[in-house]
């Protein structure tokens, strides 16, 4: 069995990274043997407070920020990205290019999102939460964690995304369900464990199969084998695989591992390498 295709990937079109390139990703997915990638460029409405010093502090967004740390994501320029993404598919025939978007909290921003959706083009849609409320603006999970109590937060996450993916329409598959465990404190917090939140998760993920969606296994962080089981019980149909790329040589990272993973939890491919992998029962 080879590498499944990687479903969310980043490029120069993403307005958060400084060091991606389209052509050289491709370049590297072939290298290594992916079948497809997906270029789910950052689709964002949100205008959220970022660490502006301090261990959260991240260079590639202070510099989109104002003096307060306040972050409006620039406006996605999806003529130019597919452009772009034709040039690829001319210049990389042995790789099926996907193209799409990442949309962040896409149930808080319908309209817009429903806007440029409608005018097609997109392959690959993934909703993603990156940002909670909090002192009257919103924030990504690490900055609310020092001044908040960690699992309540990771709570209210879990609950946030059942609330996006209860919405009609819009995205097939949802990014990283365990975005806020990429900076999870556990010199305060404790190692994380799911078992902690499986109520949480499997409601997020129960409604999330309802809804006909794909769950993705993002590799930026392994996921933990119990939320794809959880996801299995709950009556998820499909997955992906995504790395989140933003640098050429992130794209496919764990791949092999998150594969062998997906098939002892009950998930296949297909004949076609392209496509979903489905669930085994």
């Amino acid at each position: 069995m080879g590498l499944p295709g990687d479903s969310h990937v980043h490029s120069e079109w993403s307005w958060d990274t400084t060091a991606a390139s389209m052509e050289r990703t491709c370049a590297r997915a072939l290298h290594i043997g992916l079948p497809a990638v997906a270029f789910t460029e950052h689709f964002d409405h949100t205008v959220w407070r970022i660490a502006v010093d301090g261990p959260y502090k991240m260079d590639n967004l202070t510099r989109l920020a104002d003096d307060d740390g306040v972050l409006t994501p620039p406006v996605f320029d999806s003529q130019g990205y597919l452009a772009a993404v034709e040039r690829c598919r001319e210049l990389f025939p042995g790789l099926r290019i996907l193209s799409g978007v990442e949309v962040g909290e896409p149930h808080w921003h319908a309209e817009p999102v429903g806007r440029v959706l409608a005018g097609g083009g997109f392959d690959r849609v993934l909703g993603s939460l990156h940002c909670l409320p909090d002192r009257g603006s919103f924030a990504e999970p690490w900055l609310i964690f020092p001044h908040r109590d960690a699992r309540e937060v990771m709570r209210e996450y879990l609950g946030a995304v059942a609330t996006m993916a209860a919405m009609d329409g819009v995205f097939e598959v949802l990014a990283h369900i365990d975005y806020p465990l990429r900076f999870w404190p556990a010199q305060t917090a404790g190692v994380f464990d799911p078992a902690d939140f499986e109520e949480e998760f499997r409601h997020a993920l129960r409604i999330t199969a309802g809804s006909g969606r794909a769950l993705e296994v993002n590799t930026r962080l392994p996921m933990d084998a119990t939320i794809l089981r959880w996801w299995h019980q709950e009556g998820g149909e499909a997955i992906t695989f995504g790395s989140d790329a933003h640098t050429p040589d992130a794209v496919g990272h764990g791949f092999a591992a998150a594969a062998h993973m997906a098939e002892a939890y009950g998930f296949r491919p297909g004949a076609d390498r392209h496509a979903l992998w489905g669930r085994v029962d």
